[in-house]
């Protein structure tokens, strides 16, 4: 890479291209040097590559914005194009809604102001463009309200940007933006507040319809602004280097912005409805996320130096470099070690780190990523990172209870993986203690299958080994043992159900055809022993062929596809095959589940009957004690959604195809058209005609461009087909599964309950535990958040204290609410038959109000 780039990219960081210098001025005078040098001939170069790491380096801008206003000084023509470069990047991520490019080009805009490159009044008409969008969309005549999204993240991005220059703005057009705050304040006054219903990491902040915080994103951060103002715009953690360049800065000439528009969003629904209400607003709500409070796990004193607006601003520089570095795990952690900040935020980047890893519905990236993150700081900062993460865990345990379910289960995941990066070291004798407490109670479930996920990722010696110091949860490991083969030879019986698999054994390792092992099963096996036997026999064999590893198992799933299906071949005889693979691995949930998923994935069982078998007596009893029915229940709904999501990626590919075929058939069209109309002398005369070889050639290249598009649109043809079964499939699978939700749940939550809190209220006999009580979480003061509450169904005095039956309870709702709102999307689709079939009034009304929630629909409809 160029030296020039080089030092762009590294501009503020301790780095060799700057010696030893970690001065912001010494730096911006050496970059702005190569620069200087380098315009003459890569002018263009330097003007992409100096966007593009304002874009991809945020929390570097204010070093880009002083470099621009320096070039602007001496070359204004420079400045203009960056200017007009800008405003094309702008209303582009304006027009494809592309939020974190308009926020970040915001941020840019703001500090090219500070360094004289753009106009304060270009800026003010940007911030009024947003406003007045932003007004018209929640009026009820003239907007609409249903798409408030839009109209708050147009406020944020004002807000969130006056950190980096409300002082400039302050001095050079007070009038501008005393009217602008107006305006803000205004706009606050008609907006409705929105609450984190349905996104909060705790069940019990869901309970009211209200998070625990009385304040939402916005009016939180409008409240973080104007504290600022009164402090004259003072801001520790934006460093403003443009300032020591001021005297020269002023002499430039600073450029217009001209006109924005924002994109026009859809009418209300023609009759509205709360289901024509509730998808538009969805809608909108996936378009432009609604943003939520940090998670607040460690107590104010962590924070104690910073100020509210500084935390805010670094939650903005820790997401934006996650942002950018997604993929990039070594680097994203070298960044956020080195924000441009002089206090120390390790507490504040755990908690937004956890943040994003638990953030519902799901996390911006993949969870993977964060824990690789993760890991790469507790490196980077050995002495001060572990702490801190083990620290988070600890509290996040003991409010375990209250967690989202899908948050727990992201928790567990995201821990078991990071101590495998650790020797799978932890003070497991601090949690000892959840062996006193019931076999339900959620702590104990944790460490159980924290447990059973690292034995997964090693080896169970291993990690039995890692808890030596707390000898007496190896009770929590999972069974040591292997595949359960009912026909093993070791057992010393010799009845006819071995004597058939013994036979199948040797037809299998005899390479038998495919159609030679049916024919034995149809004439032999079937009619002389009836399907229940035939099914095990061939299950147990086959499964017990391929159980040395996955890939012997794959293997066997392939090659003998056609056996199961022949003995399977209906939906009830699938749920027995289900059950017959869970008996098969029943210590060993990982086999279990990869070995129904390879199966569905093989349309060996349909979704439907796993649904069926997940929701059978046996499962159901395991519901809030083991992770097992959830994870191969997740796995079903997860690949049928992604069978929907692949075909419309690929009918959407199609369609370009389409279009790039049909304008290749246009072009051959024409070009043989102009050859056959073309005059040619032969033999001195003038015929009609271009050469008979290269017509001909065209007539063929013309007749194959269009037999090229018919068989592309055969193809669409083909996948929108696939694509309706797969949503029919889909609207199938949610029936059965909201219905199944309904059966048991009616059968089991006590009439009449209508909160969470009355579940947990339950008084059960429990035994008492000789552990001192652990203290309850503290939370961040500065969002109005609860220092010292405890939830119903914490350990007091020692001790678990909801019941069985209600722990089934609530752990069920919690896994309704979970899927609900992950699979929002295809839910709300088939939402008039889920109302018309499933949530009646004869329902239970804490399952309608956990489908609600996790829908965002309001509570008051269920």
């Amino acid at each position: 890479m160029s030296s020039w780039k080089n030092l762009l990219l590294r501009i503020g960081d301790k780095s060799p291209e700057y010696g030893v210098s970690s001065d912001y001025k010494d730096h911006i005078d050496t970059c702005f040097g190569a620069l200087r040098r380098e315009l003459d001939h890569s002018h263009t170069d330097v003007l992409e590559f100096l966007l593009t790491c304002a874009e991809h380096l945020p929390h570097k801008i204010p070093l880009y914005g002083t470099l621009i206003g320096l070039i602007n000084l001496e070359n204004e023509d420079f400045g203009k194009q960056l200017v007009e470069k800008t405003k094309t990047m702008f209303q582009d991520a304006l027009d494809t809604g592309n939020c974190n490019g308009v926020r970040v080009l915001m941020r840019l805009l703001t500090v090219m102001m500070c360094s004289k490159v753009l106009q304060p009044s270009s800026l003010v008409a940007v911030f009024e463009t947003f406003l007045s969008s932003a007004a018209t969309t929640v009026d009820e005549e003239k907007g609409n309200p249903l798409w408030q999204p839009c109209a708050d993240f147009y406020i944020t991005c004002i807000l969130s940007c006056l950190p980096w220059g409300g002082a400039e703005l302050t001095e050079q057009v007070p009038e501008d933006i005393d009217r602008v705050m107006v305006g803000v304040e205004a706009y606050l006054s008609i907006r409705k507040h929105t609450s984190d219903t349905g996104l909060s990491f705790f069940e019990n902040d869901d309970e009211n319809g209200e998070g625990i915080s009385d304040k939402d994103f916005l009016e939180d951060l409008w409240d973080r602004i104007q504290a600022l103002s009164t402090r004259g715009w003072k801001v520790e953690s934006v460093p403003r280097p443009h300032l020591s360049f001021e005297a020269q800065l002023v002499a430039g000439k600073s450029h217009e912005f001209g006109p924005i528009s924002c994109p026009s969003l859809p009418e209300p629904p023609s009759v509205p409805s709360g289901v024509s209400t509730g998808k538009q607003k969805h809608e909108a709500e996936l378009k432009y996320p609604q943003r939520i409070h940090r998670l607040n796990i460690f107590p104010p004193s962590k924070h104690e130096d910073i100020q509210p607006i500084d935390r805010f601003v670094m939650e903005e520089y820790l997401l934006d470099v996650l942002l950018f570095f997604n993929g990039c795990r070594k680097e994203c952690a070298s960044f956020m070690v080195g924000l441009p900040v002089s206090f120390r935020y390790e507490y504040l980047m755990a908690e937004t780190i956890f943040s994003q890893l638990l953030m519902l519905p799901q996390p911006p990236f993949r969870p993977v990523y964060y824990t690789l993150v993760i890991i790469d700081l507790c490196k980077a900062l050995p002495g001060a990172f572990p702490a801190v993460v083990a620290g988070a865990v600890r509290t996040l345990f003991e409010r375990i209870a209250d967690l989202d379910m899908e948050c727990r289960t992201r928790l567990i995941l995201w821990f078991s993986h990071h101590l495998s990066n650790f020797q799978f070291i932890w003070p497991w004798e601090e949690w000892a203690y959840v062996l006193e407490l019931p076999k339900w109670a959620p702590q104990r479930v944790f460490v159980q299958e924290v447990l059973e996920r690292e034995v997964r990722l090693s080896y169970w010696d291993k990690v039995k080994q890692s808890i030596e110091n707390a000898p007496r949860l190896e009770e929590l490991l999972p069974p040591k043992s292997g595949p359960n083969f009912s026909f093993g030879s070791e057992d010393g019986k010799e009845s006819n159900e071995h004597a058939l698999s013994g036979k199948l054994n040797g037809m299998v390792k005899g390479k038998s055809p495919v159609r030679e092992i049916i024919s034995w099963i149809d004439e032999s096996v079937l009619p002389n022993n009836g399907l229940e036997v035939t099914l095990r026999v061939i299950v147990q064999t086959l499964l017990n062929i391929g159980s040395k590893s996955f890939t012997h198992l794959i293997t066997v799933l392939e090659r003998y596809a056609q056996v199961f299906a022949k003995v399977c071949p209906d939906e009830d005889r699938q749920v027995m095959l289900i059950a017959e693979v869970s008996s098969f691995w029943k210590s060993n949930t990982q086999m279990t589940a990869i070995a129904i998923d390879r199966m569905m994935g093989y349309r060996l069982v349909s979704n439907l009957a796993i649904v069926r078998w997940v929701f059978s007596a046996e499962n159901i009893e395991q519901f809030h004690t083991s992770d097992r029915p959830w994870e191969i229940l997740r796995n079903a709904v997860s690949k049928t959604h992604n069978r929907i999501s692949d075909l419309r990626k690929e009918i959407l590919t199609i369609k370009k195809n389409i279009s790039s075929a049909e304008e290749a058939a246009k072009e051959a069209k024409a070009e043989l058209d102009a050859a056959e109309s073309k005059l040619t002398l032969v033999d001195g005369e003038p015929v009609l005609g271009d050469n008979p070889v290269r017509l001909n050639r065209l007539k063929s290249h013309a007749e194959k461009a269009t037999e090229d598009v018919l068989t592309v649109k055969e193809s669409l043809e083909s996948k929108e087909a696939l694509l309706v079964r797969a949503i029919e499939e889909n609207e199938a699978l949610f029936l059965l599964l909201y219905k199944s939700f309904s059966n048991v749940l009616t059968e089991r939550l006590p009439e009449g309950t209508r909160t969470l809190h009355e579940l947990k209220s339950v008084q059960v006999d429990v035994m008492a535990v000789d552990a001192e009580e652990p203290p309850t979480m503290e939370l961040d003061d500065e969002n109005q958040r609860s220092q010292n509450s405890q939830s119903n169904g914490e350990k007091k005095g020692g001790a678990y204290v909801v019941g069985e039956k209600e722990q089934w309870c609530i752990t069920t709702l919690g896994y309704v609410k979970a899927f609900s709102r992950q699979y929002a999307a295809e839910i709300w689709p088939h939402v008039e038959k889920l109302d018309a079939e499933v949530l009646t009034e004869e329902t239970p009304y804490l399952f309608r109000s956990a489908v609600y929630t996790g829908l965002r629909r309001p509570i008051h409809e269920a």
